[in-house]
């Protein structure tokens, strides 16, 4: 049972990689023929002037930059995960925040006019 999980596990995983690159090929391959349309209706002695498709070419180029931009991000990621990134991409190792209660403690204590502080000495 355990081995059918993994085989759909990782039958999804592939789906989630093959179809932003199915979308950037096709928003490639759609900007490549609104040129070629273009080019090929600017040799047309029939046409007065050839008109360029800015829609479909802009579907094209959204769908590829989402398709690229998905897979570079995976791929980032997951080589930022395993530590195969240039040092400046690697996740930053600082210090973890201080507690808070030292502060609420002297916040309460000044509402409340006494202080965790010995008295001064006369």
């Amino acid at each position: 049972m355990r081995q059918d999980t993994q085989v759909i596990a990782r039958f999804f995983a592939i789906l989630l990689l093959v179809i932003p690159g199915l979308l950037a090929t096709f928003g490639f391959l759609t900007m490549k023929n609104v040129i070629f349309d273009y080019i090929a209706d600017c040799g047309n002695d029939g046409l007065a002037a050839p008109s360029f498709g800015w829609l479909p070419f802009l579907g094209g180029f959204i769908m590829f930059a989402i398709g690229v931009a998905f897979i570079g991000g995976w791929v980032f990621y997951r080589d930022r995960k395993r530590n195969y990134v240039a040092s400046r991409f690697r996740k930053k190792k600082g210090l973890r925040p201080a507690s808070f209660k030292p502060m609420i403690d002297q916040q309460n204590n000044a509402r409340n006019g006494s202080s965790s502080e010995p008295p001064a000495s006369p």
